[in-house]
Formats: structure tokens, sequence, C-alpha cells
């Protein structure tokens, strides 16, 4: 009996833990389950990781967005000024100097430049790692930023002036011959694929002097017209070359129809020595100036018609060439569109030197150097001459007022200034008045109030007439050396007036200043030239690359190179 209640106790001891023991777990996770703090806690944590996680994350995104603005940034605003056609800088040495300042260089990666006569384009680009640091806890280990840019300045509108030697040298040594060929082929290279008419091309051919042609001279106020067929050349003031532009208004000296240069022995005229050489036939008359066209036929037809004759005025070339495309042209250009000689595609032209979509281009060349320039003073150009010519025997009679003594009327009446050449010209007898066939009276007075039309049979001839029958320094020697004695060059100083070469060289110069100061490119040719023309075509030039000395049929490289910066175009507006 003793052994059962205590196995009982034993049992109901056991089975009365375990029950409490459940029952005081069910409670704890009934209470548990009805209480938030736990569960705050829990999001909490998870919410702050993952804050810190994005925070991270937008630190990278914002540290790779800082770092490729300021890429693209110095991308965009380095191609843009190389592209610009103002900045002679190399263009790949532009933007290395944008990123080397910006202290990004290492993040340069390429930088690609394509140019041509009229348009630049640069591209570039560039990559910079921004070590991200806390995208790696999502294995992403590397966040380049990438940029690239790509700028073009490109001109449309293309304005060229051929200003080309056409003096008598370039007969020598087969040079007109390959100059003819080689300008043709740059027109077909330059027009051929022009289909929208944006470039233009006019030519200025020049030897002592440059010839405008009738058509263009009525377009200036020409004055001392000696009434010379196809010799429309003037005499510029020194003071032209101080700027780019010739007034149409203010008056030009055309340039006298005459032979200062031949010696006295020679007595006809030499067309070759005249400043203002003619055709040797209307047929053949190809040295005057054409103004710019864009059709290619008539412009290798004006090429074939260039004669190689005259002197060499380099520094008169380049004035006209420039002028001729300076801005104060356009009423000229008008003019010619109206009268139906030019396409109604030059509208506008010549474009202001600052025109966003114009470039404006000479191409120089000369196979020669300044020969010292020659003009006939103005009061010897026009109006009558001091030498008379009789009607019925052609012979010659000069006036030299200092054989007239004013002292008393005595002397003014036995004073004989009229100096009779023999029919020989090689001799010569003083006179009362001219010789109109017959000798005055021996006691015959001189009479200074005697008009022209006092005397019969004789003709006061003109100066112009005079230059056209004797070259000038048979003038000088025939009518005033041999009745006064001196020399043949003091008289023909007294007819004449020179430009002494290193003058030349300066104007040239100045006008080739002038134009590269206004953006206009200028190509120099130095063909065959001696040393001093060498530097002279060199100097003017647009720079080292602009320029060419060429020999032979080298001619037409230099040609081909300047053309074929504009036959890779494709113009676009």
């Amino acid at each position: 009996m003793s052994n059962e209640p205590f196995a009982r106790t034993g049992h109901s001891s056991r089975g009365h833990s375990s029950r409490g023991d459940f029952s005081g777990l069910s409670r704890a996770l009934r209470d548990f389950s009805r209480k938030e703090d736990g569960t705050l806690v829990v999001f909490g944590m998870c919410m702050l990781v993952l804050m810190i996680m994005i925070g991270g994350i937008a630190v990278d995104v914002m540290r790779y967005e800082a770092q490729r603005t300021e890429l693209q940034n110095t991308l965009d605003r380095s191609t843009l000024a190389a592209a610009s056609l103002t900045q002679d800088l190399d263009p790949e040495s532009v933007v290395h100097d944008y990123f080397l300042k910006a202290g990004i260089l290492n993040s340069l990666r390429s930088v690609n430049v394509t140019q041509g006569l009229n348009f630049r384009n640069v591209d570039a680009s560039a990559t910079a790692d921004t070590d991200p640091m806390f995208l790696t806890m999502m294995n992403i280990d590397e966040m380049d930023a990438f940029g690239a840019s790509t700028a073009e300045q490109r001109i449309n509108n293309v304005e060229i002036m051929l200003v080309l030697d056409v003096s008598g040298s370039m007969a020598s040594n087969n040079r007109m011959t390959n100059l003819k060929s080689a300008a043709k082929s740059f027109v077909d290279t330059v027009l051929r694929n022009d289909v929208e008419h944006k470039i233009s091309i006019g030519i200025v051919p020049f030897n002592g002097q440059v010839n405008l042609g009738p058509t263009l001279a009525a377009k200036f106020n020409i004055t001392d017209v000696n009434g010379a067929s196809y010799r429309d050349c003037v005499d510029l003031p020194s003071a032209t070359y101080n700027s780019l532009a010739i007034s149409r208004t203010d008056p030009l000296s055309m340039t006298a129809n005459a032979d200062t240069y031949s010696s006295s022995g020679t007595v006809n005229p030499s067309e070759s020595n005249k400043w203002c050489p003619g055709p040797p036939s209307v047929a053949n008359w190809g040295n005057i100036v054409r103004m710019p066209t864009q059709d290619i036929a008539t412009l290798k037809g004006y090429i074939d018609g260039l004669t190689a004759v005259g002197a060499t005025s380099i520094n008169a070339g380049m004035k006209w060439g420039v002028a001729l495309m300076d801005p104060s042209m356009q009423s000229v250009y008008n003019d010619y569109m109206e009268d139906g000689l030019m396409p109604a595609d030059m509208a506008g032209r010549p474009l202001a030197y600052d025109h966003d979509d114009a470039m404006k281009v000479i191409v120089l060349m000369t196979d020669g150097e300044h020969f010292k320039e020659e003009r006939v003073r103005a009061a010897y150009k026009v109006g009558p001459s001091t030498i008379w010519q009789s009607t019925p025997d052609s012979r010659y009679t000069v006036f030299h007022e200092s054989k007239v003594n004013n002292s008393t009327p005595t002397t003014i009446c036995n004073s004989r200034p009229y100096y009779v050449l023999a029919s020989d010209r090689n001799s010569g007898t003083w006179q009362s008045r001219p010789w109109n066939g017959t000798a005055p009276a021996s006691n015959a007075c001189y009479d200074p109030t005697a008009t022209p039309a006092s005397f019969t049979n004789v003709t006061r001839k003109s100066w112009p007439t005079i230059w056209s029958t004797f070259n000038m320094q048979y003038v000088a020697n025939v009518f005033y050396v041999r009745p006064l004695g001196g020399s043949v060059s003091g008289y023909t100083n007294i007819f004449r007036e020179q430009t002494e070469t290193v003058v030349m060289d300066d104007q040239l110069q100045s006008m080739c200043s002038l134009a590269k100061e206004q953006n206009t490119l200028v190509y120099g040719i130095a063909f065959e030239a001696p040393t001093n023309g060498q530097t002279q075509i060199k100097d003017c030039a647009s720079s080292v690359a602009h320029y060419f000395n060429a020999s032979g049929l080298q001619i037409s490289s230099a040609f081909s190179a300047i053309a074929n910066n504009i036959s890779q175009l494709r113009l676009t507006q």
C-alpha cells in the first residue's frame, strides 16, 4: 500500500509540471506575438541597411554623373574651339590643351580631324573611371564615364580669284603652256561637283599693269582716256595700297599707251614694252580681268586666251584681285547681273568678310619679281603736245619755250623757238613758226599770241598720238637732246615717273597683310621665280603651308594641292 501512493504522487507531479511548462511557453509566444516592439526593430534594421545601400548607390551615381558632365562639357568646348576656321592652331592640340587645363588629360581617348578648304570637322572621345565604392557590394567593380563630341564648321560659299602672271617671261620654258594646263585642271576639280553653284572663280591676269577690259573699266571713274582700244589699265595712286577697296567714284588715271622702255635708237613703240600692252588681235584678246563665274567652259576659254607679254607688277595684280572680292564691289556685281553678264547665283557677292558662311581665296602666281614700274606723268598723258606735223610732207616741228627771249619786243620778235626736223630727223633748223611745207622768211617775227588755227597746212599733235607713233626715249633724243643737248634719260624722266621695286614689294605685302587680316586665304605659287620673287610670294601667303615653289610641271601639283581641298567637299546648306 505504501508504494502505491508514492507512485501516484510521483506520476501526478511529473504530469503537472509538463502542463505548466507548455502553458507558459504558449503564453510567452502569445505575448510576443501581441507586442510590436520587436517587429519595428527588425523592420528598422532592414530599412536602415536598404537606405545605406541606396544612399551609397546614389553617391556612386552622383560621382559618375559629375565626372561624365565634366567630361562632356570639356569635350564640347574643346571640339567647338578646335573646329573654328578662324583659329590657326593645330585642332588636335587645341583639344589636348582644353583637357590639360581641366586636369583630365588622361581621360582623352581619341581626336580625329577632317578638314578641307572650307570646312573643319573635329571628333573626340573620352573615358574616365569613377571607381564605385558601394556598387561593389552588387559586384559592380567598374563604372566608366564615357563622352563623345563632334563639331564642324563648314563654309558653303567660296569666292576664288586667280591672280596670274602673264608677263613676257611666261613665254619661256613652256611656262604659259604649263600654267594653262594647271589652271584648267584647277577649275575642273573645284567646280565639277559644285552642283549648288556655291563656288565662283574670277581671273586677274597681270603684267606691267592690269587690263580691266572695256566693260569693267566703264564701271569706274577713269580720266585721261587716251583713245587706245583694248588698253583699259589705270595707274593706281600709292594711297590705294592702304586699303582693300577701290572706289568707283574717285578718279582713276588711265595708263598711257606709251613705250617708255625701248631705247632711243628704236623709232616705233614696241607693243611688248608698253605698260598696258594690247592684244595681238582682238580675237586673241585674253589678258583682261574676268569677273567671277561658275561656268567651267567659260573659265577654260579665258585661260586659253592668256598671252605672255609685258613687264611684271605683282602689286597691281594683287590689288585688283583683293579689290574685286571686297564687299564694296557689290554694286559692280549687281550691274553685271542686271546686264546679263553674271548669273543670278552671284547675288549678294562679294560677301561680307565676317559672313558666317563665306570664304575668300586668292591664288597668286608669278614667275618673276617686281620690275620697276614706269608711268607717263599727268602733263604728258593727254592734251596737245608741243610737236607739230606738216600736212604736205609730214615733217615734224617741236616748240621749245626756252628759246623765247622775252626781254624786249625786239628779242621776242627775233626768237626762233620752233625746231624743224629734217626729213631724216637727224638734224634740224630753228624757225619762227612750225614747218608747213615751206620755211618762213628769215626776218619773220615770232608771234607768241599766234593760235594753232593761224598756222595752215600743219597739225598740232596730241600726246597720245605722239606716244602711239614714237617710243618715249626716241622722242627724248630726237626732239629734245638734238636741238637742246643733255641726256636721253634726263628728258625721258621729264615725261615719265618710276616706282622703285622696293616700294612695289611693300605695296604687295601691304595688300597681302590687309587681305589676311580679313581672313582671306592667300595661296602663293612661285613658278621658276628668282630669289626675291620667291621671298615676296612666300611672305604674301597665309602660311608656309600655303606657299608653293614650283618648277616645270610641278605647277600642276601646286594647283592640284589647292584644288583638292575643295574637290573633297559636298557643300550643303
